[in-house]
């Protein structure tokens, strides 16, 4: 059997024990998980059955699906698939992605679909999608080694005088040159992440609130994330967190650079920060709460003396975030943030992420993409974690 056959009948015995009687699924991250291609389709899954329901591209569909051609079909009308496959189901229990469902469109379903009960199968989704298989964590390898090529590129790149876009620019060559699909997905219906977050100097403590750590500025208000034009002055501290997609998967690093020397205080937060996030990776174990590993990284801060510049945003306010999950899309559950008792599962993949920011050294950050195992954790992304001081002149 294959693997999307195997997830696709997961799935099902699933469907079966929440007591639904089929779902239907739209979104292009979901449909791509279960049958290998993200064309615009609808997917049917019933506790004894399954349809793809193409909506464009049908002969591509064909020749690339990772499941029987047997069980696709070129459709784009709802109401004839309503028709055809749900119409005489006596469980009126439908599925459906509800966290991704626009209002005017729950409501056209909800009018199509009159006598059934519509319930969110997200959770169930993600539940299933958050445990990788090998194939999935080599995929995930891949994307890993997207990034270190624009490790390298930092290295011959970076210097005092380039902007925080050339800079940008340079990594992004990279990452298309490595492989890097050019797309990043997020399970969010209004959450641009441009090509990933970089900022240096002062930039970096302008948290513009896209996402809950170092974001940079962007080019203007009508999108506050990524690369700015600053010019990057000598002694800047300078923060690249631009994700890569290798079929279908992501990688999500960050690293800390110095655009020449840093100063001793630089280095000794960095130092800080390196043994929080060491100490995390090294204890994290399957069937952790998240809060738990969020509580651990806290108190190795106040272990350190570093509770206050630890997550920190300017004001007095502080993240409560350290991880996240990666894979189909760059950030999905499980989430490591404080209060929330979901638990992490066993060949679960993790971004573990976590700032500094001190008024007067400046603001550092690490991520790594991890994979926690009860065989034992493995940091994917193999980039220097050192803080790395860039002298390039030419």
């Amino acid at each position: 059997m294959s693997e999307h056959l195997e997830r696709i009948k997961d799935f099902q015995r699933e469907l079966v024990n929440q007591g639904l009687g089929a779902a239907l699924l739209f979104y292009s991250r979901d449909i791509f998980y279960y049958t290998g291609i993200a064309q615009p389709a609808y997917l049917a899954v019933f506790p004894d059955d399954y349809r793809l329901f193409v909506r464009s591209g049908y002969p591509y569909a064909l020749q690339t699906a990772a499941i029987e051609p047997s069980h696709i079909t070129e459709e784009r009308r709802l109401d004839f698939i309503y028709q055809e496959y749900f119409s005489y189901l006596w469980n009126k229990r439908l599925g459906m992605e509800l966290d991704l469902l626009p209002a005017n469109s729950y409501l056209a379903y909800q009018k199509l679909f009159e006598d059934f009960e519509l319930l969110d199968v997200s959770p169930l989704i993600m539940q299933q999608r958050a445990v990788k298989s090998t194939n999935e964590i080599g995929q995930i390898r891949r994307a890993c080694r997207v990034v270190e090529a624009g490790q390298q590129a930092i290295i011959q790149g970076l210097r005092p005088g380039i902007t925080e876009l050339e800079l940008s620019a340079m990594i992004e060559n990279s990452h298309r040159l490595a492989g890097h699909e050019g797309g990043i997905f997020l399970r969010h219906p209004d959450l641009p992440l441009g090509m990933g977050p970089i900022s240096s100097g002062p930039n970096l403590a302008d948290f513009t609130g896209l996402v809950y750590s170092v974001s940079g500025v962007g080019l203007s208000p009508a999108l506050p994330i990524g690369p700015s034009n600053r010019m990057i002055s000598d002694g800047d501290p300078v923060v690249v967190d631009i994700p890569s997609m290798v079929n279908g998967y992501h990688a999500d690093q960050s690293r800390t650079y110095v655009a020449g020397k840093a100063t001793p205080r630089l280095k000794g937060l960095y130092a800080d920060l390196l043994e929080i996030a060491d100490f995390v990776i090294d204890s994290i174990k399957p069937g952790m709460g998240c809060d738990q590993v969020y509580d651990l990284a806290v108190g190795k801060a106040a272990e350190l003396g570093v509770q206050e510049q630890f997550l920190k945003f300017t004001g007095d306010s502080h993240c409560r975030l350290i991880g996240h999950g990666v894979g189909i899309e760059v950030n999905e559950p499980p989430v490591l943030i404080a209060n929330n008792r979901a638990t992490i599962p066993d060949n679960c993949v993790l971004a573990i992420e976590m700032h500094m920011l001190d008024k007067h050294a400046g603001v550092v950050k690490i991520e790594d993409t991890v994979l926690i195992s009860s065989t034992g954790n493995e940091i994917l992304t193999k980039a220097s974690r050192d803080l790395i001081e860039c002298t390039t002149t030419g």
